[in-house]
């Protein structure tokens, strides 16, 4: 009736007492395949090619981990986080790849004292400072590693960024587990051949970046699927943690096998 409140998926599955593990789905996966065709794209043209796609994929990680943390509105724990990603972005396109471990973790570094230092001027209670402080840490920690994909070569990021818009779609089809599991591997890895083939790396190389960067995919998609995550999570935790995820396995492949 018109009365009766509609539950989500997550409230009827921890009101049943059901696994507190929900999939982000296909939809999310969809979109996720589509930011990382962007970020393959991005990355063809050259840094600020890559920049408009990585920037939103460093935004929606931001809002997504404090949403996946059951912390919404946290505009100014968003704000910062965001901010952090932007900075090793900038810092990277100023300083140039060869820089990159040094802009990635100064950024970070900064970034960390600079939350410890607003959540100690928090008026509220230890226990929600402590849980503050550890969501704008880790969350700001992502979107920092995500610039990974700027640091890294642009093929690399080429043929991880396709590994991983092949992936999670694989993952997102309603097969038995360990079936999927497999299968996502397996299409990260011939995607990343694929990738190879455009960019002119080995096929052999090229697949095991692609499979690494799948391997990366697949936990932060479990990550978003922990906790009863409800559809707004889905459609940003579960967009972009993936690709996110992948970022430190782009570039630190990249360099060893591109």
């Amino acid at each position: 009736t018109s009365g009766e409140v509609r539950l989500t998926d997550a409230q009827r599955a921890r009101a049943e007492g059901r696994s507190p593990v929900i999939e982000p789905g296909m939809q999310p996966a969809a979109l996720t395949a589509v930011l990382g065709v962007l970020l393959a794209g991005g990355a063809a043209l050259g840094p600020f090619g890559l920049l408009l796609p990585l920037v939103l994929l460093q935004a929606v990680t931001a809002a997504g981990w404090f949403r996946l943390n059951g912390m919404w509105p946290a505009r100014q724990g968003i704000a910062l986080a965001f901010a952090g990603g932007v900075t090793a972005d900038t810092a990277l396109l100023a300083t140039g790849r060869e820089h990159a471990p040094v802009a990635i973790i100064g950024t970070l570094g900064v970034w960390v004292l600079l939350v410890l230092v607003l959540q100690l001027r928090s008026h509220a209670g230890s226990d929600e400072r402590q849980y503050g402080l550890m969501a704008t840490v880790a969350s700001s920690a992502l979107a920092v590693l995500a610039a990974g994909h700027l640091a890294a070569a642009q093929d690399a990021v080429v043929i991880g960024a396709l590994a991983v818009a092949a992936a999670v779609p694989v993952r997102a089809l309603p097969l038995p587990g360990p079936v999927s599991l497999a299968g996502g591997l397996l299409a990260a890895a011939g995607a990343g051949a694929a990738g190879g083939l455009l960019t002119g790396v080995q096929p052999l190389p090229a697949a095991l970046l692609g499979a690494g960067a799948g391997v990366c995919a697949l936990i932060g998609h479990r990550v978003a699927s922990y906790d009863y995550p409800s559809r707004f999570v889905h459609m940003t935790a579960g967009v972009a943690l993936p690709l996110a995820a992948s970022a430190p396995a782009v570039y630190l492949l990249g360099r060893a096998l591109v």
